[in-house]
């Protein structure tokens, strides 16, 4: 979807405002998103990249105006209550108001920590070879899908460079779906900067971007 996160390239939303030695979280609420986010994703009713397509298709003016877990927040809200797991009237009562519906795991508390511990991985292997290399010229694919993507809208159309090959990893397209997996080869493009924004843009100024690669296609002239 090309949602109200994909700013690149646009202006006008004032400083960043960076803050020296920032803790990770600034007020107690913040931690209990966190861990409520934490512990329904681990129940197995939704996966990671269904979890950031939720707040990424929040309506932009809301994520544009919301802190961090504010949106992590209204996010979870929407997960809930697609999956029939909480009803409108118990986010408004702030309680249950039914018997909890069954998920498929209950996280135990001794169990987070060598989970956290462990990672959690999202490589896989491909049963195709790697379709580029470094060194390869190749242009980003307008799409403007419907769902979940990766692709950022500032580079589609756009030629750059492969930099790096990383490997397989599970596509977030599909897997946001609930799709499957579908693991693909993942890239490291570098774009300059005047490609991406034209000739007023800083000439020693690059953007390198990780795309999967059915985002990508030869630039044009090169063989396919």
């Amino acid at each position: 979807m090309n949602g109200g996160q994909d700013l690149g390239g646009m202006q006008g939303f004032g400083p960043l405002g960076l803050e020296a030695d920032e803790p990770w979280f600034h007020a107690p609420w913040e931690k209990r998103v966190f861990a409520m986010a934490m512990a329904m994703g681990l129940t197995g009713t939704w996966n990671l990249d269904a979890s950031r397509a939720a707040r990424e298709s929040l309506p932009p003016g809301e994520y544009l105006t919301s802190s961090y877990y504010r949106i992590w927040f209204r996010a979870l809200e929407r997960q809930v209550q697609q999956h029939g797991l909480v009803e409108a009237g118990e986010l408004a009562a702030g309680a249950a108001l039914a018997p909890p519906a069954p998920v498929a795991r209950v996280p135990k508390a001794e169990e987070v920590g060598p989970l956290f511990a462990r990672g959690f991985p999202s490589d896989r292997p491909v049963a195709t070879p790697a379709r580029f290399a470094p060194g390869d010229e190749v242009r980003a694919k307008v799409i403007h899908p419907a769902g979940h993507t990766r692709l950022p809208r500032y580079v589609r159309g756009r030629t750059g460079t492969v930099e790096r090959v990383h490997g397989g990893f599970v596509f977030p397209d599909s897997n946001a779906a609930f799709a499957g997996e579908a693991p693909q080869w993942l890239y490291t493009v570098r774009f300059a900067a005047i490609e991406l924004w034209g000739e007023d843009a800083d000439p020693g100024l690059t953007v390198s971007v990780a795309a999967f690669e059915s985002y990508l296609e030869p630039a044009r002239g090169q063989a396919a």
